[in-house]
């Protein structure tokens, strides 16, 4: 049976490896599933190639009939995507997966179409059995040219990672609250999406050519006349260009799908409405933070432009954003007012604005009807899957909702005093609703913000932040911000450093929007040694939060450690001049000194950090060994007497007594103290890799080197 269209084979396309369909038949299960969803789906037939017995496992001797070359013309191409399907070696790969690929970006639709509601999908649609390996979604990607956007059958419970099957015994033990009859019809509605977009009776791409070139005919006598002028106005043109399309579109190709959201006026009579507003700005800020297609910059650094007098083409220069949007809000008891404008800020203009008026129970319509409206008015590609995250209601118990924007109200505060009034809201929202996933991940961030932040105890902290953060996966597997805290804990308390940059990744491709997973996945990569790779992150993490003072520090510090130039010394003492009362870069600039060999000046950085900030314990670590190796070992016993009465006072020092008793010369002491130190899990110890002036005169101590390789048993 023919395709729908003209000069194609097949309108889909099934491709799948021979392991996958043994036992249980899913594969085949699926392709019957699907032709019978496809069927109340189209009003005409749908040709689906599906060979039963694939030639599949030929690895190095394929042989591929010629047939499959003219099979493989078809309008959609489904591979049923498993961790033996990313096998380069295998045919299914090889001659169907990457032949598509290939075959369909020469053809006359290409390999990706726009759909009628302005989106733009591919036409391999992927279904996925298994959660992949990170490498095995990097090799799907390869091919398709941009991120795996698949349609999941996956199972996933503790310790279980399968494909979802027709009739689940008990489908809400699946993490990911997916049906397998859903996902039958959603790929049947995307198949539809896709063969309408190309079935369109709309100008293709190749009668342009023709209209454009076939016009005319050049006379034989003129002919070379003709080419000289000719190639001579195309030259002249090409030159033109080079001159001026740059300057034309430099102002706004470069960022043209950016936006900040600014912090939205309360109008309320209330001033104790403010939280509300605020939440609802975030929230927005949120669902477009889900479209990847968009830069987004964070909350922290729109919020000192909050009450501002800079001018929107000011302020959108310093985000280096081209949109800008402005709200204002009232809530009366149950009604919300809400009214918000887009403005183009490079021209500054107003592009759009829109007033709603609803009941407190439609705010999450609101949201989602912004968010949305705004991406269409930016051309940027909302994906199916985005769209479905975007209209996610997070939890139907209005009172849930109005704890958990208290509690974002403080955490976003950020002192002690203040996160632990976020806790307490973040409970009782949890109280309220228990299925509620972002108040779970609201508490783990809180938990982790303490132990950063306020100096709590980790073995207090940890607990209590992994079991909010797995509770917040375990409801809603898609929470970026949730990811982070759980890799985090992974980072920090576990060092399981795979695991945590797998948590990291996951939460990057949930948000590419979202500053904190790349400025601690930075981290996670300092202390590994990998210095290009955490200045790329840091990167990333400055473009989306450019106001952030912590992550500009950071930026030179990494510049620091890949380039060990003057530059980064000259950036960070720029740094502690603009910021004299900012400690850490007091403390970074000092560090640096330290690993210059310059000791005298790292002195004078890190007292004056301590001296602006008496708590965080690297300050005196590093004080005591620039002491040391300027030759001032008093100052040094000084410095360790210090960290025994911050031991007295219940903080765990043993680390940092264990460096400077290595420079004091007593490698017993030291060598007990850093088994202390591994023990008790002191997070310090992560450095000892990236650090080599950290018990520089022990390292080659048997005892040293066993204690290394416990942490880093891959070195």
């Amino acid at each position: 049976m023919a395709s729908l269209i003209p000069g194609f084979e097949y309108d889909i396309f099934i491709s799948y490896r021979q392991k996958d369909n043994k036992g249980d038949r899913w594969v085949s299960e699926f392709v019957e599933a699907l032709k019978t969803e496809l069927e109340s789906t189209f009003k005409e037939e749908i040709s689906v190639y599906f060979d039963i017995n694939p030639h599949d496992g030929l690895l190095e001797t394929h042989d591929v009939y010629a047939s499959l070359k003219e099979k493989l013309k078809c309008l959609v191409f489904i591979p049923i995507i498993s961790r033996t399907y990313c096998d380069p070696k295998s045919f299914a790969w090889e001659h169907e997966f990457k032949a598509f690929a290939e075959q369909a970006s020469q053809d006359q639709f290409g390999l990706k179409v726009k759909l009628p509601n302005g989106n733009v999908a591919s036409r391999v649609l992927p279904v996925r059995i298994f959660d992949l390996e990170t490498n095995d979604i990097k090799l799907c990607e390869s091919v398709l040219g941009g991120l795996l956007r698949s349609i999941d059958f996956i199972y996933q419970s503790a310790g279980v990672n399968r494909p979802l099957r027709a009739n689940e015994d008990h489908p809400n033990d699946n993490l990911y609250k997916t049906y397998y009859r859903d996902q039958i019809n959603k790929v049947a509605n995307s198949v539809k999406e896709i063969i309408s977009a190309i079935s369109r009776p709309e100008q293709k791409p190749e009668e342009v050519s023709k209209k454009t070139f076939n016009s005319f005919s050049v006379p034989p006598k003129r002919k070379k006349t003709t080419i000289i002028v000719g190639s001579l106005i195309a030259l002249t043109l090409i030159f033109l260009g080079f001159l001026f399309v740059p300057k034309l579109f430099k102002s706004q190709g470069q960022y043209e799908k950016s936006i900040a959201v600014l912090p939205f006026r309360n109008d309320s009579p209330d001033e104790e409405n403010q939280y509300f507003i605020n939440g609802t700005m975030e929230a927005i800020l949120d669902n477009l933070c889900k479209i990847e297609d968009l830069k987004v910059i964070s909350r922290t650094s729109v919020e000192q432009y909050r009450n501002t007098t800079k001018s929107i083409p000011q302020i959108a220069k310093e985000l280096n954003v081209s949109y800008i949007l402005e709200g204002s809000g009232q809530k009366y008891g149950d009604d919300i007012k809400l009214t918000v404008q887009l403005l183009d800020a490079v021209n500054d203009k107003h592009m759009w604005s829109s007033p709603y008026h609803r009941k407190i129970n439609d705010i999450y319509a609101i949201q989602s009807e912004i968010a949305q409206a705004i991406g269409t008015e930016l051309k940027a590609i909302i994906t199916p899957e985005e769209k479905q995250k975007i209209e996610k209601i997070p939890t139907e118990n209005t009172e849930a909702y109005e704890n958990y924007l208290l509690g974002l109200h403080y955490y976003n505060e950020g002192t002690e005093e203040n996160l632990l009034r976020a806790l307490d809201y973040y409970k009782n929202a949890v109280a309220n609703d228990n299925k509620f996933a972002l108040a779970y991940t609201g508490i783990s961030l809180a938990y982790m913000r303490l132990l950063f932040d306020a100096n709590w105890s980790p073995d207090e902290v940890y607990p209590k932040a992994r079991e909010a953060a797995l509770k917040a996966l375990e409801l809603d597997n898609s929470l970026s911000e949730a990811h982070v805290a759980l890799a985090n804990i992974k980072f920090y308390n576990d060092w399981d450093f795979k695991a945590a940059e797998k948590e990291f990744e996951t939460a990057i491709g949930l948000n590419s929007n979202n500053p904190d997973a790349f400025s601690y996945f930075a981290q996670l990569l300092y202390v590994s040694c990998r210095f290009k790779e955490a200045l790329d992150r840091i990167k990333q993490a400055l473009a989306l939060d450019p106001n952030s003072e912590g992550l500009k520090i950071w930026h030179e510090f990494y510049s620091y450690q890949v380039f060990k130039d003057g530059n980064a010394i000259v950036m960070l003492k720029k740094g502690v001049e603009k910021n004299p009362s900012n400690a850490r870069w007091h403390y970074l600039l000092g560090y640096t000194y330290l690993q210059n060999g310059d000791y005298i000046k790292s002195t004078q950085e890190l007292e004056k950090a301590i001296e602006l900030d008496p708590i965080p314990q690297p300050y005196y670590f590093y004080l005591g060994i620039a002491y040391s190796k300027a030759g001032k070992l008093d100052e040094t016993k000084k410095i360790l007497a210090k960290l025994d009465s911050l031991e007295k006072a219940g903080n765990k020092v043993s680390f940092g007594k264990a460096l400077l008793l290595a420079e004091l010369g007593d490698t017993e002491q030291a060598i007990l103290l850093l088994e202390k130190g591994y023990e008790e899990r002191h997070q310090y110890m992560l450095f000892l890799k990236c650090v080599p002036i950290m018990c520089s005169s022990i390292r080659s101590d048997p005892r040293f080197i066993e204690i290394y390789k416990k942490i880093w048993p891959d070195d």
